[in-house]
């Protein structure tokens, strides 16, 4: 960004967001014979089939999380769940990105420049959705271990809803070493009698796979440097200046009680400053979504905005773009809610993110990425590919789109406009077809249909963090995956905060 100081971006031209780019070297990474993967095929959303028989037939995930952290803690996991390999250390720098697992072009294109900004990290986190469509341990080869081979350090992650969809048999498997590979755990079939009947009909049982093609897999992330054990699917790592803390959320994005008991201890007697990491963000789309806990005493958010547990940040993935929210609280302290998926699942378009005007926040201090302009143009180019047979003329042209998202916002745009730029009776029919409207779609329509029409060239719009810490200064920044060969060396800097301690030990953020 121009007011950073950090060069060319989406925010100072379209050469920066990666229109009318030449496209990378990317592709060449994909696995041989690969297929992109659609959520338009029926085959595809059956198997993630178990998020809303959750939502309908009851959600067993807590109990089930109880039972894999119950089986860990047998095998003398930490009860802290802490990693301390880096706690020695008086800076560090690590990546964080999230729902990375599609497989295909639009998680691969971010591999040239995550290895560019890897330079140095002490290890890479994923927030989630390791490997779509349900987590199975079978389809981790090219949807996790190739697309980060030549990542040097080790990889950790919480599981999001569709690494749940399996049961967390293949997280577990490969994350924890669970050794669940030919006899994989089912759910407890629990609820009402008809619920019962309904879900040993219909739920999703976990794949099975082998011991053999575990090691075969992991064996392309094999070398000592890169390997990983991590105690749980929630767990805390020590870094060194400060302490990250990540919670398993489950399909529906609540916690359990007995996970809720250690986020409340571990928060409350470590007394470095924190960053949360959930594969489910507080703040998402103009709403904030504090986090259920199955106690009810508090929600997670309420132990995040504690001030005696020092949480600085909180980063999430599941929606598939990037957003920040600096909320300040009455105390005066300023908390970071990230959404961080941009890491490789189809986008879900930012256009439809309301002018921001939260307690604590407004559309002042709001970021996205992709601008919502970018983003409008993007999409209704897919809509008139894939949908113009029925309903017409819908693609909208970049400078037109961001001065309708201005307009229709009543925001300046980010992105200096022409002079000369008038938007044509054209453009704003096809504005009133594309923008997501409550009144003419239902939930589930709005919800998915950005997803359906998931593309694999340039501008990409995949983003993924770098966060830089030391005792006196901890750097968040988001770096943008274009798929544009000249950002496969430059990632641009599409945000970028920072937050220093004061002489009273509390952090600001500037």
């Amino acid at each position: 960004m121009a007011e950073l100081g950090m060069g060319d971006s989406s925010r100072t031209s379209r050469a920066g967001a990666g229109w009318d780019c030449e496209p990378g070297d990317f592709k060449s990474l994909l696995p041989h014979g690969h297929t992109p993967l659609s959520w338009v095929r029926p085959a595809l959303l059956f198997r993630a089939r178990n998020d809303w028989l959750a939502r309908s037939l009851g959600d067993p995930t807590n109990s089930e999380r109880r039972r894999w952290v119950a089986g860990q803690l047998a095998r003398h996991a930490d009860p802290d769940f802490m990693i301390r390999d880096f706690a020695d250390r008086p800076n560090t720098s690590f990546l964080v990105l999230a729902d990375t697992g599609e497989g295909d072009a639009s998680q691969y294109c971010l591999v040239p420049g995550l290895l560019q900004k890897a330079q140095d990290t002490a290890f890479m986190f994923i927030n989630g959705d390791v490997v779509y469509p349900s987590g199975d341990a079978v389809d981790y080869a090219d949807r996790f271990y190739r697309a980060y081979k030549d990542y040097p350090g080790p990889i950790f992650a919480v599981p999001g809803n569709h690494d749940w969809y399996d049961g967390l048999n293949g997280f577990m498997s490969h994350f924890c070493d669970a050794r669940v590979r030919e006899n994989p755990r089912r759910a407890e079939n629990t609820g009402a009698l008809w619920q019962r009947a309904v879900r040993r009909l219909v739920w999703r049982n976990p794949s099975t796979t082998s011991e053999r093609k575990i090691e075969d897999m992991q064996a392309i992330r094999g070398r000592p440097e890169q390997r990983a054990l991590q105690p749980g699917p929630y767990l805390a790592i020590d870094t060194g200046p400060l302490l990250l803390v990540a919670i398993d959320t489950g399909v529906l994005g609540d916690i359990d009680r007995d996970q809720g008991e250690w986020l409340r201890r571990l928060s409350g007697t470590v007394s470095k400053p924190k960053i949360l990491l959930t594969a489910k963000p507080f703040y998402v789309e103009g709403a904030r979504h504090p986090g259920m806990i199955e106690d009810g005493k508090e929600t997670v958010d309420d132990i995040v905005r504690a001030p005696e547990n020092g949480y600085i940040a909180a980063i999430g993935g599941d929606i598939h773009h990037y957003e920040r929210y600096p909320v300040s609280l009455e105390d005066g302290r300023v908390i970071q809610y990230i959404v961080n998926g941009g890491g490789g699942a189809g986008m879900q378009g930012t256009h439809k993110i309301p002018r921001i005007d939260l307690p604590g926040v407004k559309e002042a201090d709001f970021r996205c990425y992709p601008l919502r302009g970018d983003s409008l143009s993007r999409v209704s180019e897919m809509y008139e590919r894939r949908l113009g047979w029925l309903f017409g003329k819908l693609a909208i042209p970049l400078d037109q789109a961001a001065a309708l998202m201005a307009e229709y916002l009543d925001v300046p745009p980010v992105r200096p406009l022409g002079a000369d730029v008038v938007v044509t009776p054209e453009a704003r029919r096809a504005f009133k077809k594309v923008i997501p409207s409550r009144r003419r779609l239902p939930g589930p329509v709005r919800e998915y249909l950005t997803q359906f029409l998931d593309w694999n060239d340039p501008p990409m719009f995949k983003s993924f963090l770098r966060i830089d810490a030391s005792t006196e200064e901890i750097h968040i920044r988001c770096f943008a995956a274009t798929g544009c060969r000249k950002h496969e060396q430059n990632p641009p800097v599409e945000d970028a905060v920072k937050a220093s301690r004061s002489s009273d030990g509390n952090w600001r953020w500037s």
